[in-house]
């Protein structure tokens, strides 16, 4: 069948023959015979193709290739391409290193239009072909990056979401994630964030640890905190500041460390509270270079670790200016739409932060006593907590009768009782200790008769 690309075990070597005509056939497209060079070296091609000489059938295909560059024949040089790869019997070897020749002369074309030409040639004939997977991904990369350059986001985006490059076996590692890190970056230019999360699972952090994929880790953590600022995922956009901030650790940069860990504190203290944001906030707090930032974060860090109440009134004429306008931190707390709404979910921070303190230090408060103490209306601290009760956060109730807010759980009869077992047992154990030592003290002083 044509197009097959069989694997052939060579027959008759015609490298002689082949060194023989090139020269020929190169001075003949020299004196404006093309045509009649192309048809010689389609006659040899037949022969060494069919003789399973494969070393000759790529020389004879590529010289076929030049030869039209040389000319700048740019549509016949399309026309041989589909023409030689469609062979009966055609060599996968040979198709591929014409396919390469192809793919070197891209950059080359004269004009955009022949250049897109020269690349949907060369797509039409890799298609479907593993052995050529490869060459076509780039292609593929260089025609999303021709739409992208006309701003045509989304058909740049569609273009290179065709290629599945995780499957490919004969890619390199840093290319396959080059790739796929370029998907994501069109994916967040076009606002796909769904498909941006797709993508990112496929690339395994583990490719990340050696040396050379430095540049490479940094940009993917860079989209990881785009597509995350989208989502309002805080406590993932601090997880990403951190791993660039140790990366500019190892690699010894301390001023673009040091502005990255106010990032890693900010949204840190911006994610709700859990087991998770618990454990980053105190390993952040441990850190020496924490210990160097300015005084801001370093307070603002230290209220959300100590049980104390967080006053909000306080802390923001504190911190707020210097938080606010300090240029390392831009996106954060800026004057933009999202920056004013992350400084008011700073605030929802310390409400909760302050509702966990009480829960630790009361059973049962009343209400409006609860809201003096959060500094918000009796309706505005009920919501809250609310929201902390139905995430399980903290346990209360609340009795809206009496205004009371009960944050100890009910113990249930059977823990009651061993609890009370418990205590009793305690309870006769130090009256016997005592009875003996009581009979001890009367021995001893007991009067001799």
């Amino acid at each position: 069948m044509a197009g097959e690309g069989k694997l052939q075990h060579m027959e008759v070597d015609y490298s002689d023959t082949v060194d023989a005509t090139l020269p020929q056939c190169e001075e003949m497209t020299a004196r404006g015979k093309l045509n009649d060079a192309i048809e010689e070296l389609q006659s040899l091609e037949k022969k060494t193709r069919l003789g399973g000489d494969m070393p000759s059938t790529s020389r004879i295909l590529v010289a076929i290739v030049k030869l039209c560059r040389q000319r700048n024949e740019w549509d016949l040089l399309n026309e041989q391409l589909v023409k030689l790869s469609k062979k009966r019997s055609q060599i996968k070897q040979s198709v591929t290193k014409m396919v390469q020749a192809g793919c070197s002369y891209v950059d080359e074309t004269p004009t955009a239009e022949v250049r897109l030409r020269l690349i949907q040639t060369l797509l039409t004939i890799t298609e479907g072909k593993i052995y050529v997977e490869i060459e076509r991904a780039r292609l593929t990369r260089t025609l999303a990056e021709i739409k992208e350059r006309e701003g045509d986001i989304d058909t740049a985006a569609e273009v290179l979401h065709e290629l599945q490059v995780e499957t490919f076996g004969s890619m390199e590692k840093r290319e396959k994630t080059e790739f796929l890190l370029e998907q994501m970056r069109l994916c967040l230019a076009k606002k796909d964030f769904i498909r941006t999360g797709i993508i990112s699972n496929k690339i395994s952090t583990k490719v990340f640890q050696t040396a050379d994929m430095r540049d490479l880790k940094l940009k993917y953590y860079r989209l990881m905190i785009e597509h995350g600022l989208h989502e309002d995922s805080f406590l993932k956009v601090s997880t990403y500041y951190y791993h660039v901030f140790s990366t500019f650790v190892d690699s010894g940069e301390a001023d673009k460390a040091r502005d990255t860990l106010k990032c890693v504190i900010l949204f840190c203290v911006l994610a709700p509270y859990d087991n998770e944001q618990r454990d980053l906030t105190h390993r952040v707090k441990e850190l020496k270079q924490t210990e160097e930032l300015l005084t801001s974060y370093r307070e603002i860090l230290e209220l959300f670790v100590k049980p104390e109440l967080i006053v909000w009134r306080d802390a923001s004429t504190m911190h707020g200016p210097s938080l606010r306008s300090d240029p390392s931190a831009p996106n954060v707390f800026d004057g933009s739409e999202a920056g004013e709404t992350r400084w008011r979910k700073l605030h929802d921070r310390v409400v909760e932060h302050n509702i966990r303190v009480l829960a630790a230090c009361y059973t049962r408060v009343r209400l409006d006593r609860m809201a003096k103490l959060l500094d918000l209306g009796v309706d505005r601290a009920e919501e809250f907590l609310s929201e902390l009760v139905v995430a399980k956060t903290i346990y209360a109730r609340l009795d809206r009768l009496d205004g009371v807010v009960v944050f100890q759980r009910p113990k249930d009869p059977a823990t009651v009782l061993n609890q009370w077992s418990d205590d009793l047992n305690i309870l006769m154990a130090h009256l016997n200790k005592i009875t003996h030592l009581v009979n001890k003290e009367e021995m001893v002083h007991r009067p001799i008769p």
